[in-house]
């Protein structure tokens, strides 16, 4: 799965799920279990709709970004 949220998106579906989920415990509402789902979607860093429309929040240049932490490290070579 390749990553596909970036910082500044990760850490708005953080704050709206959030959100989401107070609301539905304070109005006593089922509806606030929809807090997960950006809640889950922002600790994975992968959006399943981003992927079918091919959306990338991440920094295109992979700087200041961990989206691509991973491609950064290189294997020394003898």
């Amino acid at each position: 799965m390749k990553k596909n949220v970036g910082r500044i998106d990760r850490y708005a579906r953080i704050i709206l799920g959030i959100a989401a989920i107070i609301a539905g415990i304070v109005f006593q509402s089922w509806w606030g279990m929809l807090g997960l789902i950006p809640l889950v979607t922002a600790f994975i860093r992968w959006c399943p709709a981003y992927s079918i429309f091919r959306i990338n929040t991440c920094n295109p240049f992979g700087k200041n970004d961990t989206c691509n932490a991973e491609s950064t490290v290189q294997p020394k070579t003898a």
